[in-house]
């Protein structure tokens, strides 16, 4: 599981309420409008790092609320999610060993977004 770095600080809030906003209308963020809104580069292994770390706090979080997580709704620009979704994923005990993780992310995806349609 992630330690946190980053809760409650204003990025996560920011970052979240992005991410919260992205459900409700069915959207999706990049990596680098993360990193951007963090005030990181937009690109390379420090960004890669610390944009990773929060989103793994924020979906831990949501996990822990009995949410799906919203980090599925976050990708690279050519439309691919990270590593550390799917390692957070398995570590959640959401993605089973062997599990197709297209499909997995595809129905995550879908949860977040059904989720966050019921939110005021």
């Amino acid at each position: 599981m992630y330690s946190v770095k980053y809760r409650g600080t204003p990025e996560y809030l920011l970052i979240y309420e992005a991410l919260k906003k992205a459900a409700r209308e069915r959207g999706l963020l990049t990596y680098s409008e993360v990193a951007r809104t963090m005030g990181l580069p937009p690109s390379g292994h420090h960004m890669s790092r610390e944009v990773g770390q929060l989103l793994g706090e924020i979906s831990q979080t949501e996990h822990e609320q009995g949410r799906p997580m919203l980090s599925a709704l976050v990708c690279s620009t050519s439309g691919g999610v990270g590593a550390g979704f799917f390692r957070l994923a398995r570590d959640l005990s959401k993605l089973r060993e062997g599990e197709d993780k297209a499909v997995f992310l595809a129905a995550e995806k879908e949860a977040v977004y059904s989720a966050w349609s019921r939110e005021p």
